[in-house]
C-alpha cells in the first residue's frame, strides 16, 4: 500500500492534499477479511464547497480553462500512459479495496488508460455543424463545456467508471468534482495522485472522499455544478435527480439493471457457455450489467443446465490476492442482501443447480458468498425481477421469439441484453424488440468497449456514457446564427 500511503486521509482539491475541514476520517475495511484496510477523509459540505470554488477557478482564471482541446488531449493521453506504467499497483489496491481478483483489478486499470487515450484522442474532434440558411445569413454550431461537473462513483468499478466519467468530461474542457464512494476509493485517490504527477493543472480535478449522505447529498444539492453524473442503485439515483432539479441541473444516471442472456437452440453452446457464466459472477456478481438471467429456449435448455452448472462446480472463491475466480463482496450488509435472495428460492423450492466452494483458507470474517445457479426460475419471481448485485444467475425456460422478448423485457430495468443464435434475421428482430440500452449479439460484453455508447432505459437511468455519446453528454450545444447580408 506504499503507493497510497501519501493520499489516504486526505482529499485532493486544488491541486493540494488536504484533510477535510474538520479533520473527521473514515475506515475503509477490507472485504476479503474484514480487517481496517486505511482511513479516508469524510469530506462533508464545506469540503464540496470548496472544491466547487477550485474547479470554477480552474476554468475561470487558471490554466486548465485556457487549455486548447488539443493540449487538453495530450494531458489525458499522458494521464492513460502511467496509469499504465503503474498498473499493476493499482490493480493490487483495487483487489485489496474491492475484493475482486487481481487479474479483474488489473483489467480494471487496464481499461482507465484505454478510456484515457481514447478521450486524449477525441478531445479536439468533437465538431460543430454549418447550417443551410437563407441568403444573408450563415448559421453554425459548436460544442461548449458545462463548467464545473460533479461525478458520483460506485465501489464496484471505481477505476473503469472514473474512466468512462471524469476522462469524457475532462477532455471537453470540464473542471471536475468527483465523490467516490465511501466503501471503496483508494484507486482514485491513486488516479489523482498520477494525474498530478503528469501535469493536470490544479483544479482540472479535485477528489472528496466522504459518505454519500453528505458529501453525495452536498455535491448533488450544489448550486455550483452544470452537470451531475451518478452511477449507482435506482433509490440513490431519484434522490440525486430530486437534488439536482432544484437547481434544473441534467442528470446523467446509469442505475443497473437484470439484464438477460437468451439461448436459442440454434446457438454455438460452446461459445456461449464462458459468456454465459463469466458475465454473471464478474466481480462477485457487483456489475450493474451482469448477465443475472439466462433465458433458454426449452429444447437446450436441461443441456444449458447441466453445463453450467459444471462450470460453476468448478469456480474457485476466496481472497482477492489468491486471484481465483471470485473473491469476496464488499461489505456484510452486501452478503446480507444476496444471503436473503437465496433464502426466498429456498423458500420457493425453487432449484438449486449448482453452488460453488469456497477455498480452504477463505477467512471466515470475509463478506463470502458462493456463486450460486437457481433452475426454472418464474418469471415473475423476485429472483428473476430484483437487481441482487451478487453471484446469483437464475435459469428461465422459454419457447420462441415472442415469448423470449416478453420475459426479457418484463422487468423495471432496460440496461444491457445478450442473444445466442446463428439465424440473421431472428438476431435482428430479437436486436429491434429488445428494450434496453446495448445488445450483444453472440457475445457479452458486460457493459461494452469503451467505444460503444453505454446506459439504459426505464428504471436503469437515462444519458449515455462511453464513446462519442459521452462527449456530446458532457457538453451543451450553441448556434450562432449571423445576418451579414
Amino acid at each position: 500500500m506504499t503507493s497510497t500511503a501519501t493520499v489516504t486521509g486526505q482529499l485532493f482539491v486544488a491541486g493540494e492534499w488536504r484533510r477535510a475541514a474538520d479533520g473527521a476520517t473514515l475506515p475503509l475495511e477490507n472485504p476479503s477479511d474484514g480487517s481496517t484496510l486505511a482511513h479516508i477523509a469524510r469530506g462533508r459540505a464545506a469540503d464540496i464547497d470548496a472544491a466547487v470554488d477550485a474547479a470554477r477557478h480552474a476554468l475561470d482564471h487558471g490554466e486548465w480553462g485556457r487549455l486548447s482541446a488539443a493540449e487538453r488531449g495530450r494531458v489525458l493521453a499522458a494521464i492513460g500512459r502511467e496509469v499504465l506504467a503503474q498498473a499493476d499497483d493499482l490493480a493490487r489496491i483495487e483487489a485489496l479495496d474491492v475484493g475482486k481478483p487481481l487479474k479483474q483489478g488489473r483489467a480494471d486499470a487496464v481499461a482507465l488508460a484505454r478510456y484515457l487515450e481514447f478521450y486524449g484522442g477525441a478531445a479536439d474532434k468533437v465538431h460543430g455543424q454549418t447550417l443551410p440558411m437563407p441568403n444573408g445569413y450563415t448559421a453554425l454550431t459548436w460544442r461548449e463545456p458545462h463548467g464545473v461537473t460533479g461525478h458520483i462513483v460506485p465501489w464496484n468499478y471505481p477505476m473503469q467508471i472514473v474512466g468512462r466519467s471524469v476522462g469524457a468530461a475532462l477532455a471537453m474542457g470540464n473542471a471536475c468534482v468527483l465523490k467516490p464512494a465511501e466503501e471503496a476509493c483508494l484507486t482514485v485517490l491513486a488516479f489523482a495522485r498520477i494525474a498530478a504527477k503528469v501535469g493536470l493543472p490544479a483544479g482540472a480535478l479535485n477528489v472528496v472522499t466522504g459518505l454519500g449522505e453528505e458529501a453525495g447529498a452536498a455535491l448533488s444539492a450544489h448550486p455550483g455544478v452544470a452537470h451531475l453524473s451518478f452511477t449507482g442503485s435506482v433509490a440513490t439515483g431519484a434522490l440525486v435527480q430530486a437534488a439536482a432539479a432544484r437547481h434544473t441541473v441534467p442528470v446523467t444516471l446509469e442505475l443497473g439493471g437484470k439484464s438477460p442472456q437468451i439461448v436459442f437452440d440454434d446457438a454455438d453452446l460452446d461459445a456461449a457457455l464462458p459468456f454465459l457464466v463469466n458475465a454473471g459472477i464478474q466481480n462477485a456478481g457487483q456489475t450493474c450489467s451482469a448477465a443475472s438471467r439466462i433465458l433458454v429456449e426449452r429444447p437446450v435448455f436441461a443441456q444449458v443446465r447441466e453445463r453450467m452448472a459444471e462450470r460453476y462446480r468448478a469456480l474457485r472463491v476466496g481472497p482477492a490476492l489468491d486471484d481465483l475466480d471470485v473473491g469476496p463482496v464488499i461489505s456484510q450488509r452486501q452478503h446480507d442482501i444476496v444471503a436473503h435472495y437465496l433464502a426466498l428460492a429456498r423458500d420457493a423450492g425453487l432449484e438449486i443447480a449448482a453452488q460453488a466452494e469456497l477455498a480452504p483458507d477463505a477467512p471466515a470474517s470475509g463478506h463470502y458468498v458462493r456463486p450460486t445457479l437457481v433452475a426454472d426460475v418464474p418469471p415473475e419471481h423476485a429472483l428473476a425481477q430484483e437487481e441482487i448485485f451478487g453471484p446469483v444467475q437464475v435459469l428461465i425456460p422459454f419457447d420462441g421469439e415472442a415469448q423470449a422478448l416478453a420475459i426479457a423485457n418484463g422487468t423495471p430495468y432496460g440496461l444491457v441484453a445478450g442473444v445466442w443464435t446463428r439465424d440473421g434475421g431472428r438476431q435482428l428482430r430479437m436486436a429491434r424488440g429488445l428494450k434496453c440500452g446495448q445488445v450483444f449479439v453472440n457475445n457479452y460484453g458486460a457493459g461494452g468497449g469503451i467505444e460503444l455508447p453505454f446506459g439504459g432505459v426505464k428504471r436503469s437511468g437515462h444519458g449515455r456514457e462511453k464513446g462519442f455519446e459521452a462527449l456530446y453528454g458532457f457538453s451543451t450545444l450553441k448556434t450562432v446564427a449571423i445576418h451579414h447580408g
